[in-house]
């Protein structure tokens, strides 16, 4: 039973960094992204108009001010650092439960951050809420690795 419950707690943590490194890797080549996202969307769509607004501003900052653009790059490095983080309750998950707690915490902190920022930057309210949902899913996955740590060290003692 307890390799069983290893097995589906490294599995899940496993999903969650691929999912972080994923998640960095696109913060990269944003302006081949968008432009693909554009091609295969309707023009009259409102995402399509809010997309294009967005690549359109990109690609007028990188034109006069390349610099701003380091902090995609920097969230990038933000993604693959806490991806590496969660390597160490995959190996161990017991000991380093408290790596699924700061997971928990930063999942729970994605939604006051999206509905501030997003307001004061002026996001549409949809993506404020795509951009909760990556806190959403990710706290299920660690929840679920959390319970199942616990249970675990409640049926050692």
């Amino acid at each position: 039973m307890k390799n069983n419950e290893i097995k589906v707690i490294k599995g899940l943590i496993a999903i969650f960094i691929v999912a972080l490194f994923l998640s960095g890797l696109t913060a990269i080549p944003v302006a081949m992204e968008l432009n693909a996202l554009l091609k295969i969307l309707s023009s009259d769509s409102f995402l399509y108009y809010w997309l294009h607004k967005v690549v359109t501003a990109y690609n007028q900052v990188n034109a006069q001010f390349p610099f701003l653009l380091y902090g995609y790059d920097w969230l990038a490095f933000a993604h693959f650092v806490l991806a590496i983080l969660f390597i160490g309750p995959y190996r161990d998950p017991v000991k380093n439960i408290w790596v699924i707690e700061f997971g928990l915490i930063a999942c729970v902190l994605v939604f006051p951050l999206a509905f501030i920022a997003g307001h004061f930057r002026g996001l549409p309210i949809g993506w404020q809420f795509i951009d909760c949902s990556f806190g959403l899913f990710g706290f299920i996955i660690l929840w679920i690795c959390y319970r199942k740590i616990k249970n675990m060290v409640l049926k050692d003692n």
